[in-house]
């Protein structure tokens, strides 16, 4: 087989066989190993590809030799290419030995792979920074190699399109990367789970039974009583662990994240010490890294057969299983442990949605019961009452009565009641409940898991961290020559590399603010003059439906203009915290989720805290209103109270965002962005596509859309808990829409992970984050607002006040007239006298407020009546937050974060893993002492064994394990299809080596503690 300097390529090939079944693209061309983890970069060339009888081998090239032992190749380039040991040892090829030969004959049978990396003569010019590009390539595989992967590429070089370079992690590399990672696998030690007894046990069965129906059909995944134990993966101890298959120990998702560790942690050279894929990424040498999926998602077959995609296709990622569970260990066993929590999250908060939903429509339905009953609407729209309210506007307004807005009152009846106090307590309470349902299923999956006792990996530098201290570091080198002194070498950035970043952070995000506040007033103003031109229209029908055209315009208008911000807003986010330079990605997800949630939460939020807070606080009385540009009245809250204004903003504020951003958005934008990228594949590269007979899987994956992180997932249903919790008293019917969003968007999410997008690597993951952090805020934030809502939006206290303290009867008979307050027209400023005041028929109109009459020593100021309502709004927002946060605190008590059944799992485990690691020691013990008693039978007087120290003298001629070994001496046994004979040993050594260093123990030390258990 012979290489062309052109290829850019390192032949580490199998034969020229195809891969067959059903798993076709998952494995080499050797049908047998399979492909972990693929990498993809572009040819960009300027010529035509030269043939491959033309080419000879280059002058620039490095051969790497295997510490292994290959089999013997038959000499021909059809002959099998041996495969790759771990931890081979890059050694320059002699100059003898640089002519036309190829790898596969006589002379590679040492395991020699030729890589070229210099541009051979006669070659086609490419660009100089393809050319640098094609270097760095060729040193990372080179690394790749060495750390003991096994590289396959293709065979025909493109003209253009991407190439992929596929990696293998063979099984010594997987185990002394597992162990290095200390992943939990599972031992041959089993136990029973304990089963309930007596009632308990009836009602776990009935349970059962009636959640049949609702349970995915997941072969292996059922409960079963049997659990195995788990431990940390350590080389030494092979034969405790239940090895049935090298090839299917590690599943893909593990095998995918091994080979991402070690392509993290490589370092090239040749980009001044870059360390890992990310940053070649990020610098263009590859276009994108991705393990793959377990092949096409459409069954074809039997059912029995299908891969695990297949299986969350079928049973998760479809719409007609909105009701049944998810299958979660699957989705965790198959995207790993950070995505499998959020779905996990995401059931656990829609579950908990539908006894809210059920409450709220109680509430919703005791209000459309008690609408006739209820006297303050039934005098409102009586038209005997005759209440003639003062004009809405100045000049062109008339005056008006009260009965005309009977509608909007009893509207209002089905929001604001006494139930609504009730559940906006319930809801408190909810959340309070919701947060710890959650750290208990949080707790049970780490069990369940085995994420328990996890340590945090090491987080390796950004890539733009990387480059930034770069640069500062050639600064001071070259400041350091011209100086001539010699100072320490910069590790890290400070505080002054990001100063100013902090104050663009700063500035940009208070001209965000201003921005969205910009938003809401001009909103405001659009309302205002609207107003104004519509009461001055000649038609009484534009003049009657001048407040219903007016509000559900400008809520319109809102949900634009929050729709649009909240897309720069993201941007602007994402900018801002680039501008900081975070090192590493953990800081820099944290940082991005602060900036854009607050972000969001302003532009969300701000039209609906403007409603339920300010609106008709400051637009003064008559012949004393507010103005804006000195020409328009600010504008009041509609006669029925604020909260119907409030309940009308936010429901469509939440419907419209739920339909059109989480939904139309998350299923058109992709699709627009895979039918641009199909255009632009078109042509050659679709000819390419077509000769290339049936597509593999790194080609299918490749065209799907990369994984981006679960940010936007998260920020849409936190910024939807907000809507269901922060302002829940004006709108009961809020918890109903989200649990109707939520059951198509688990499924939409699950249609995305499994088809439209590229297999993320698995990341391990305890908890879901800083998110936790901001729902338990969020929580606690929603008493306080619904505390005020209750308070200062809703009419629920003046009505208590009037009914106990002011009413003659001791009902709410005579509760509108309490609240109208008197005005004499003749006090109207000049030239805003409403036209009808000409007849005179008219001398007082009401307005909404509580303050004393004209004919009063202190007329137009505020009346008792206003200070007593003040107070006892005032008395109820405290009486309100400390029984929520006593009865929440009360809630957090009595549910333990720990189930019960887990604790005793957690004990029960860890003494059978102390039972069997002595066990262990005690068998070796016992080997190495017969072997000990039969030595010493053949030569007596040679040796001689202490109990329990495990130690020869020294001068011996043998060397046996010491005090802490874990091995018995001479050739130990290998597994089956190890090929027996003595264990291979990689040359990385494992972390039992790095720790074992113990000094020797005291000679009084006791009996107990010369053995050491792990």
């Amino acid at each position: 087989m012979q290489i062309s300097p052109n290829e850019d390529k390192i032949p580490v090939v199998g034969p020229p066989s195809s891969p067959q079944g059903s798993e076709e693209g998952l494995y080499f061309s050797d049908g047998r190993r399979k492909v972990d983890y693929v990498l993809v970069f572009h040819q960009r060339r300027h010529g035509s590809i030269r043939s491959r009888a033309s080419t000879s081998v280059s002058h620039d090239r490095l051969s790497i030799v295997s510490n292994g032992n290959f089999p013997p190749s038959a000499g021909s380039d059809a002959a099998a290419v041996p495969v790759l040991a771990p931890m081979p040892v890059l050694v320059p090829v002699p100059a003898a030995g640089r002519g036309g030969s190829v790898p596969g004959g006589e002379d590679a049978r040492v395991g020699e792979v030729f890589m070229e990396l210099g541009d051979a003569g006669g070659s086609e010019p490419t660009e100089p920074a393809d050319h640098e590009m094609r270097l760095i390539r060729q040193e990372f595989e080179a690394s790749l190699l060495e750390a003991g992967l096994e590289i396959e590429r293709d065979r025909e070089l493109k003209n253009h399109g991407p190439s992929f370079t596929r990696l293998h992690a063979p099984w010594p590399v997987l185990c002394r990367e597992a162990e290095f990672l200390k992943i939990k696998v599972p031992t041959k030690t089993s136990y029973e789970l304990k089963e309930e007894s007596g009632f308990g046990s009836s009602m776990s069965t009935v349970w059962r039974k009636m959640n049949l129906p609702f349970q995915p059909k997941v072969p292996h995944q059922e409960q079963e009583r049997t659990k195995f134990l788990t431990h940390c993966f350590t080389r030494d101890k092979l034969h405790l662990y239940n090895i049935t298959s090298k090839d299917t120990f590690f599943d893909n998702a593990t095998r995918g994240r091994i080979v991402y560790e070690i392509l993290r942690r490589t370092v090239c050279v040749r980009t001044c010490q870059t360390i890992g894929i990310s940053t070649l990424i990020a610098k263009g040498v590859y276009d994108a890294a991705f393990p793959l999926h377990d092949g096409d998602y459409k069954v074809i077959g039997q059912l029995e057969e299908r891969s695990d995609r297949q299986v969350l296709h079928d049973e998760w990622a479809r719409y007609s299983a909105f009701y049944k569970y998810q299958p979660i260990d699957l989705v965790r066993k198959y995207f790993g442990e950070k995505i499998g929590l959020y779905f996990a999250w995401l059931g656990v908060y829609t579950q908990l949605l539908i006894p809210a939903s059920i409450v709220g429509i109680i509430v919703f339905c005791y209000g459309v019961a008690t609408v006739d009953t209820d006297i303050p609407s039934l005098e409102m729209c009586d038209e005997r009452l005759n209440f003639t309210m003062c004009p809405l506007c100045d000049g062109a307004c008339d005056f008006w009565q009260l009965s005309t807005a009977c509608g909007t009152a009893r509207a209002s009846h089905l929001f604001d009641n006494p139930a609504t106090v009730f559940f906006a307590i319930f809801m408190s309470l909810w959340a309070v409940l919701f947060l710890e349902h959650w750290k208990r299923r949080q707790i049970s999956l780490s069990f369940s898991w085995d994420l328990t006792g996890i340590e945090e990996d090491e987080e390796h530098p950004r890539p733009k961290y990387e480059t930034i201290l770069l640069q500062k570091r050639q600064r001071k080198q070259k400041t350091r020559k011209k100086k001539k002194k010699n100072e320490a070498a910069i590790e890290k950035l400070t505080w002054k590399d990001r100063l100013p970043g902090y104050f663009i952070n700063v500035s940009s995000i208070l001209f965000m603010f201003c921005l969205t506040f910009s938003a809401v007033f001009g909103v405001i103003i659009y309302r205002i003059t609207v107003s104004a031109l519509m009461a001055m229209s000649p038609d009484p029908d534009t003049k009657s439906n001048v407040r219903v055209t007016v509000t559900a315009t400008a809520v319109i208008i809102n949900l634009v203009v929050i729709l649009i911000l909240d897309e720069i807003y993201g941007a602007v986010a994402l900018w801002l915290t680039e501008l900081e330079i975070p090192k590493t990605e953990t800081n820099f997800e944290e940082r991005l989720i602060l900036k854009a949630f607050l972000l969001k939460f302003m532009n969300a939020y701000a039209p609906i805290f403007y409603v339920a807070f300010f609106k008709g606080r400051f637009a003064g009385r008559p012949g004393n209103y507010v103005y804006v540009f000195n020409d328009y009245r600010m504008e009041e809250c509609a006669p029925g109270g604020c909260l119907i204004e409030l309940c009308i903003q936010l429901s469509i504020i939440m419907l419209g965002k739920q339909l059109i951003q989480n939904n139309i958005f998350e299923i058109g934008i992709p699709k627009l962005k895979k039918l641009v990228r199909a255009l632009k594949d078109k042509g050659p590269a679709e000819k390419e596509m077509e000769e290339e007979r049936p597509p593999q899987q790194w080609n299918l994956d490749y065209a799907l859309a990369p994984f981006e992180g679960l940010t936007p997932e998260y920020m849409e249903m936190i910024i939807q808990f907000g809507f269901v919790s922060l302002f829940v008293a004006s709108f009961p019917l809020a918890p109903l829409f989200a649990l109707l969003n939520n059951v198509i968007e688990i499924r939409l999410d699950a249609k995305k992970f499994v088809t439209e997008l590229r297999r993320p690597v698995a990341i391990r993951a305890k908890d879901i984050g800083i998110w936790y952090n901001i729902l338990s805020g969020m929580g606690k934030f929603s008493v306080i607002i619904n505390a005020f809502v209750i308070s200062f939006t809703s009419d629920f206290i003046p009505r208590l006040v009037y009914q106990y303290m002011f009413s003659q009867t001791g009902t709410m008979h005579g509760f509108i007239d309490h609240t109208l307050s008197y005005f004499n027209v003749s006090n109207f400023k000049p030239g805003t006298t409403p036209q009808d005041l000409e007849q005179g028929a008219i001398t007082v109109c009401r307005y909404k407020d509580y303050r004393e009459p004209p004919w009063s020593p202190d007329a137009y100021t505020f009346s008792k009546q206003y200070w007593c309502v003040l107070a006892a709004r005032l008395a109820f927002v405290i009486l309100f937050q400390n029984l929520v946060m006593f009865l929440s605190l009360i809630v957090a008590w009595g549910i333990p974060d720990v189930p019960k059944t887990i604790v005793e799992q957690f004990k029960r485990e860890k003494k059978l893993l102390v039972d069997v690691f002595l066990r262990e020691e005690k068998d070796k013990f016992q080997l190495i002492q017969s072997l000990f008693s039969k030595d010493a039978t053949l030569h007596p007087g040679r040796h001689t064994l202490h109990p329990g120290r495990h130690t020869l003298h020294p001068g011996q001629g043998s060397l046996l394990p010491g005090r802490f070994s874990t091995l018995p001496p001479g050739p130990t046994q290998g597994l089956p299809g190890d090929g027996g004979g003595p264990r291979a040993r990689s040359r990385a050594a494992s972390f039992s080596q790095f720790s074992r260093n113990i000094p020797p123990s005291p000679k009084n030390e006791n009996e107990n503690s010369r053995h050491t258990v792990v």
